[in-house]
């Protein structure tokens, strides 16, 4: 960062770190003891799409990555768009298989931005819930930030967030994730595949 930077107040972007993801199982133990929420199994990753033949390529070989198991009982990967336009890649594990489950939402990351894609990258996510499965909560990864939020939507009230439990997950998990400080980048993930 140069003289001017600091005087003028901007700051160099945070590079993305995707091992960061690898933390997520560790949360995960964290989250159940102090939170009852346990992962469900479910994770997403979203990005904007680009037209042209290397991207659908690209995005055809992520897909045969994630579907290689299905043949031995795997889920096949699900793809969507949502209203804004973003697609999501949808994957499942059973709950038990936290860290097969990051692996996947790692090697999409990471196959996208191989291949020069890195900046249509958006968001990982990780669903959990609570013992009653009224408590959805999504670890939400931002690929430019490099950092992580929770995201806990109020099931059933429309577009409203659990705001105490986001705070409470936020206090919970600072010793296992780098975690988004600058909250007005909480951004929600309505509706999101796995939350």
């Amino acid at each position: 960062m140069g003289i001017l930077d600091a005087l003028f107040g901007r700051t160099k972007p945070v590079k993305p770190d995707l091992d960061q993801l690898f933390g997520v199982p560790s949360a995960a133990l964290t989250l159940e003891a102090g939170a009852g929420l346990r992962p469900t199994g479910l994770g997403s990753v979203c990005f904007a799409s680009v037209e042209g033949g290397a991207f659908d390529e690209v995005e055809r070989q992520v897909r045969a990555l994630l579907d290689a198991d299905t043949g031995r009982g795997g889920v096949p990967v699900e793809a969507s768009r949502d209203d804004y336009g973003y697609s999501w890649l949808l994957a499942r594990h059973a709950p038990e298989e936290l860290p097969e489950l990051v692996n996947d939402l790692h090697a999409v990351n990471s196959e996208l931005e191989a291949n020069g894609f890195g900046p249509q990258l958006l968001c990982s996510l990780v669903g959990f819930r609570d013992a009653t499965g009224r408590r959805p909560l999504a670890l939400v990864y931002l690929y430019k930030r490099g950092t992580f939020y929770p995201f806990a939507p109020l099931p059933g009230r429309g577009e409203k967030r659990d705001s105490p439990l986001e705070l409470e997950v936020n206090a919970m998990l600072g010793n296992d994730l780098r975690l988004e400080k600058d909250l007005t980048r909480w951004f929600p993930v309505w509706g999101a595949p796995g939350l």
